[in-house]
This record gives C-alpha cells, structure tokens and sequence, in this order.
C-alpha cells in the first residue's frame, strides 16, 4: 500500500515477543466463527478412529474448514464410526444431518499415517466418496485440509481452498516477518525477518514464490523470493520508490508503481526483470494495480480525480475508466477469480471498511462493521475474501463470505498482522 493512500494507522506498538517470555514462533490461531449464515448444509463428522496417532486433530480441522467456508454447520456426531462402517441412516436423519464423514488413522511400517475417511449422503443413504492418504506426520494437517477440499467440493461442486496457503506481515517490536501459514492461519513459518519494513507481499500463480517490497537496503525495493529454498533476488531496484508489485494471471509479469520518471505511476516489467515499460502517463499517483483473472486489464487505485478511487485500463496500457463512484475514498482493490466482484476497502466517516461491487451492475454492499479494515483478498475459489483488521482490541486476519454473513477472525494475540494474500491452488 503506498504512503499516499493509506489509511491513518492503526497499528500501536504491542509488546514484543520477547518482552512477553515467548519464543520466535507464532502463537496458534485460533478458529472462532461469527455472524449467521443462511442456509447451510448440515453435516456430520465423526472423530476418526485412532486419531490419537496423529499429531493433528483430523476430524476437528475438516469441522472448521468447512464452518469458515459458510457453506455447511456441524452436526452433533458421536464417535464410534469410521469408513468400513454401515451407517445407520434412520439415526443419522434424526440427527438431521444431511451428510456424515468418518474415518481412520492407523501408522504404517515406515512411520507414515495412513489416513482414510468417507463420505456419505444421508438423505439417499449412499456412499459419495472415500480415499486414502499415506503423509508423513509433519504433513497430517494439510491431508485434513485435503480432506475438507473433496467433502467441500463433493458437497457443493466448488473447488475447495482449505489446502492453500496465505501470507501476511507480522511486526513485533521493531521486527518485521514474512509469514506464511495455511488457509486458517495455521501452521505459520517465517519466510523472512527483518528490522527494516516489509510491505505488500504477492503470491506469484506458481505458489512457489512470493513477491514483496523491502525496506531493508533503507529505501522501497521489490524482491522476490522462493518460499521453499529463501532463495531471493532483487526485481526493482530503480531511482525512487518501487512498490504495489503485482504478478500478471501467467506469471510472467508484473506491474510496479514506480517514481523513477517523477510522480508514481504503474511500470510493467518482466518476471526477470527486463521489459520495463510505463502504463500509465499521468501527473496523479497511480498504485496498487491488480489484474483481471483474464489478464485483459489491470485495476489500479489513483487521485487524478481529486481522491483516490479505483480504475481499470487494459493491460497493455491506455485510455483508463473509473470504477467506485460511492464515497471519495477508495483503496486497495482485488478482483475475484471469476473476474465478477471487485473487493475494496473505503473510508466511512473516518472508519475503514471492506465492501464489494458487483462489476455488471455496480451494486455496492458494505460487508464490515470494524472500522479499520485494510488489505482485502480472494481465496482461489472465490468464495471467500481475507483482509485484516481490528477486532476486539485486537489485530486479526479475518475471513468473510462475500456477503458477510459468516466472518471468521484469525487472532493472533502476540504481534500486529497486516497485508494478506491468499495463494492459489498450486501449492510446491
């Protein structure tokens, strides 16, 4: 997010790690659902047989994954079953579950968990799907979220987003982390630190690298790191400011904004940084570009209207229209992966709130009531939206449905958090 453009900050110094007696690592988020949905699939899952095996509570992360989705409520299960079961339907409807999972987890000869479940519909009482995993222990969480992922389609015909991966900038006393963690927050690693700040990461469409601006050389360069090796190199190193990257949908791009030529204004350049060329040509500053997911055009933020508020050209450059006409401020745009729903954050009455506009029609919803919200992003699915706020008294990524009704705080009780993105469906 550029200076110019960002909100008055609502980050306060909260004590470090250190002061509180705490290790580098990240405290566990913890997963709170809030807000009434409308109607949502009922379903069962029954803790697995000998889930004690694993490091991870399997059947508990498959129940949160898909109450976070908005989609589905949990259904009372007692334990007892599993997937060589035959369910007993008549006590299953009486439940009113209208889908039951179960399943198992047993250590194979090379250390391995072997993890299996099923899926069943209740109403027709059939049997849906089931399959197996054999993961190492490290990796039981995310064969929970596999899990979630083929229940969620299964049950919806949507691509499940629960085995993604998000990442987000913590600041702790003077350091500032490079976090990256599952879709529930989950799992956190540190992928960089630094006393210098770091802003604005971006997760390229291979999942594997993650571009950010760093303060660490003492002025705004953009670099792009591997998340699996850390291996880093430097993209934008140019006279001024570089910022607000953002990849193009085949990863073969991105856009900056750069003061390289005077005022900020949005640059294309190669993945290896060749290419560079100007996109725009005014005397406003132009930022926080995001393309469409067809790659025809780009969604910018600029004040050359007197205050900022979000645009859109084509990629290649030219003629640029306004987007958001609703209030005289406008930030931080995000576009959903079916190309239909814009996110932004807007100022109301001094508070910072997280709205979407349908794009056809131009209807606009409001579908935050903190009043410090920043930095929205689509899950892959487009189903969900993250962005990070204020809750509570404390700092939170939050989870929303796009119409608001479910919300899903994140908390993070020892550090600040900020900026999220949301990886694609590749994870390497």
């Amino acid at each position: 997010m550029l200076a110019s453009f960002a909100p008055v900050s609502r980050r306060r110094g909260l004590a470090t790690l250190a002061a509180l007696g705490a290790s580098p690592a990240f405290a566990q988020l913890r997963i709170d659902i809030a807000g009434v949905g409308g109607s949502r699939v009922p379903v069962a899952i029954v803790d697995f047989r000998d889930e004690s095996k694993s490091p991870q509570p399997i059947a508990a992360i498959v129940r949160a994954d898909l109450e976070r989705s908005g989609q589905f409520r949990s259904v009372d299960a007692p334990g007892g079953l599993n997937e060589t079961s035959s369910p007993v339907w008549p006590d299953w409807r009486a439940r009113q579950a209208d889908a039951l999972v179960a399943g198992s987890v047993s250590r194979l000869a090379d250390g391995r968990l072997d993890i299996r479940f099923k899926l069943w519909d209740v109403v027709k009482g059939a049997e849906i799907v089931g399959q197996a995993q054999a993961v190492l222990p490290d990796d039981a969480r995310l064969a929970a979220h596999r899990i979630a992922d083929v229940v969620y389609e299964k049950l919806t015909g949507d691509k499940g987003a629960f085995a993604t991966r998000m990442a987000y900038v913590t600041k702790a006393g003077s350091r500032y982390s490079l976090v990256v963690a599952d879709a529930d927050g989950e799992g956190a690693k540190i992928a960089l630190t630094s006393p210098e700040p770091i802003i604005s990461p971006a997760w390229a469409p291979n999942g594997r690298e993650l571009a950010y601006v760093s303060f660490e050389s003492r002025k705004a360069t953009v670099r792009i790191q591997d998340v699996q090796t850390g291996q880093r190199r430097v993209l934008a190193d140019f006279k001024g400011t570089n910022s607000a990257p953002a990849w193009s949908p085949d990863g073969s791009q991105l856009t900056l904004s750069l003061s390289r030529e005077g005022g900020t204004q949005l640059f294309v350049i190669n993945r290896d940084g060749s290419g560079l060329r100007r996109l725009t040509q005014s005397s406003a500053i132009d930022t926080e570009a995001c393309y469409a997911p067809d790659g025809s055009k780009i969604y910018f933020v600029s004040d050359r209207g007197g205050g900022p508020q979000v645009y859109r050209m084509p990629a290649g450059g030219g003629a640029a229209e306004r987007v958001t006409f609703s209030g005289n401020y406008n930030i931080s745009p995000a576009i959903s992966p079916n190309g239909r729903t814009l996110a932004y954050i807007t100022r109301v009455n001094g508070n910072f709130r997280l709205c979407v506009m349908d794009l056809a029609s131009g209807q606009v919803q409001q579908i935050s009531e903190t009043n410090d919200d920043e930095s929205p992003d689509f899950s892959p699915n487009g189903k969900l939206i993250v962005y990070a706020t204020r809750a509570g008294g404390k700092e939170v990524l939050m989870t929303t449905t796009l119409d608001g009704k479910i919300k899903t705080p994140l908390l993070v009780t020892l550090t600040e958090v900020r900026e999220p993105t949301w990886g694609p469906f590749t994870r390497q």
